[in-house]
């Protein structure tokens, strides 16, 4: 970001005052969509650092007071102190205080705090303004905060706590970043603003993205402040943030045409269930279904059948397979899914399936020997754990992997007790993806897609409400009916990162719907599924209906 930022002026001469008044415009517009949404009189105490995150706030405060509010600004330390066009802000606040006083309209008042002592004179204003700006630091820290800039931000946290729940609660606004993070790490390192609404410039930063680090930005929003998207283009970053525009891209692509039917939609397979868990093939099938798949069949060990058959819905075929005793697939299944596997497009393996020996040597046969695409889940992936060295994933056949947790630590030969090799969660994907050439959904807090070439991209949707029993289930369901029409749709041109992306965006998005209608607390995997035709209407744009008067 920082080298945007110089080419932004270097190349495009757009000076950075102006990148740092758009950035306090852009902040402006979001802090008065907030409920109630009038500000006018309303008292705000921003609080500055000496760099350029503290002008921007200064820059803030002016267009603030100009809208009607009764604005504080505070810098923490002496404006001699300040340069550049930090300062230039600085000063403007500065004689404009004066000015103000004189007015008749809302205060703006400029003061300066350089230690502790002078800090105790400030901490009253925090209970009795209706919101903090936190300027302090933005992407400028590498270590944990001390002296001054600490104590500043405990007192912080500490009113926003002791004023949660009243009539009129703290609101916590940061600009860039929350104060405490380190732009570039998703691990806190101590003491951090947790901010309400975080407004940060032309891109994401790592810590904006990637918990446990994003938890602290509420609500986060991403401003483009004028520097060219092709400086975005050619930054060599590998990680990347989705967005709604890149799971509507996709489902343009694959939008239904006048003369569309079933098997221009694709064929789904899944090979999932067992007697005695027959319900994950349910929510697996139903998912691939409800996404858009326009056929799905449900290859399940014979005594579940009728089971899955009773419950799953009634557009989705189902086939027996030969089983163990135990009511599990048998290797001597192979054969009938090699059968069924001709006619379908995508192969999803592994929900309810049981880790039963033969299925685990059934699962080995059908990815080993696999002649379309397959996306494995839950005792599809026990069955490959640890990863065959010898096994990869290729463009034309490629291996779509979903573990949780515990199921990817199992897939890597990690211990349970190895904290430090997973704690780069984004590393660790990479790595497993690029050896392996395999495209990896990481599940957890904000979902992680690696690709074979390095690229690993964050998931913004989505909830806590998806740890639920059968999400990960109904999420392969999703996954694997989206691949499913890539290929029947878009045949060759198919890209299955691309279907995989939108598909774990449209899910996450599901998700949130879902916990919307019924709270985190008491939703469940077949809500998920549900929502499904919501989360997909949501993300056609206006404009995209307007093109596809069909409609999908």
């Amino acid at each position: 970001m920082r080298e945007i930022d110089r080419l932004t002026t270097e190349r495009y001469a757009i000076p950075p005052l102006l990148l740092m008044e758009t950035a306090a415009n852009a902040s402006a517009r979001e802090i008065t969509s907030l409920p109630p949404k009038n500000w006018a009189g309303r008292r705000m105490l921003v609080v500055c650092g000496r760099g350029n995150n503290g002008g921007d706030g200064a820059a803030l405060a002016r267009i603030l007071w100009t809208m009607g509010m009764e604005v504080e600004v505070l810098l923490l330390g002496r404006i001699e102190e300040t340069r550049g066009d930090a300062r230039v802000n600085f000063e403007i606040v500065r004689g404009l205080s004066g000015a103000a006083r004189e007015a008749s309209h809302s205060a703006l008042t400029f003061s300066e705090c350089a230690g502790g002592d002078e800090w105790a004179t400030f901490r009253p204003r925090l209970d009795h303004c209706d919101m903090v700006i936190d300027a302090m630091l933005g992407t400028g820290l590498s270590r944990p905060l001390a002296g001054l800039l600490h104590m500043v931000v405990a007192d912080i946290s500490a009113a926003r706590e002791r004023r949660e729940g009243a009539e009129h609660p703290l609101l916590v606004v940061s600009l860039d970043m929350p104060t405490g993070l380190d732009a570039d790490s998703s691990v806190p390192t101590g003491e951090t603003v947790r901010a309400d609404l975080t407004v940060t410039f032309t891109a994401p930063k790592p810590a904006n993205a990637l918990p446990p680090a994003s938890h602290f930005n509420g609500r986060l929003v991403i401003a483009d402040i004028g520097s060219p998207f092709v400086l975005l283009d050619e930054s060599p970053s590998q990680l990347f943030l989705l967005e709604a525009a890149d799971a509507r891209a996709w489902l343009r692509r694959t939008r239904y045409a006048p003369d569309s039917y079933k098997n221009i939609h694709g064929h789904a397979l899944v090979v999932a269930g067992s007697h005695a868990m027959s319900g994950a093939a349910v929510l697996c099938a139903g998912a691939a279904m409800r996404a858009g798949a326009g056929l799905v069949t449900v290859a399940s060990p014979a005594s579940a059948v009728p089971a899955v058959a009773a419950r799953v819905m009634p557009e989705v075929m189902t086939a027996a397979l030969p089983e163990t005793d135990a009511g599990s697939a048998s290797v001597a299944a192979y054969e009938r899914v090699a059968q069924l596997a001709e006619r379908a497009d995508v192969i999803a393996i592994g929900p309810g399936l049981t880790t039963d020996e033969e299925t685990r040597r059934l699962v080995r046969e059908i990815v080993e020997r696999r002649t379309k695409p397959v996306v494995i889940d839950a005792d599809g992936l026990n069955a490959l754990a640890p990863w065959p060295e010898d096994l990869r994933g290729t463009a034309k056949l490629p291996l779509v992997l979903t573990p949780h947790l515990g199921e990817m630590r199992r897939l890597a030969g990690v211990s349970e007790d190895d904290e430090e090799a997973i704690k780069d969660r984004v590393s660790f994907a990479r790595d497993f993806a690029t050896a392996r050439g395999v495209i990896l959904v990481l599940k957890g807090s904000r979902v992680l897609i690696a690709a074979p070439d390095g690229r690993v991209f964050v998931n913004p949707t989505g909830n806590a409400g998806l740890g639920t029993a059968g999400a990960g289930d109904t999420l392969t369901g999703i996954i694997t009916g989206f691949l499913a029409q890539a290929y029947g749709a878009l045949k060759t041109e198919a890209d299955p990162l691309e279907a995989v992306l939108a598909a774990v965006y449209v899910g996450g998005a599901a998700g949130d719907l879902a916990a919307r209608e019924r709270g985190m607390r008491t939703m469940a995997a077949s809500d998920v599924r549900e929502q499904i035709e919501a989360a997909i209407r949501e993300q056609l744009s206006a404009a995209v209906r307007a093109l596809d008067p069909e409609g999908e």
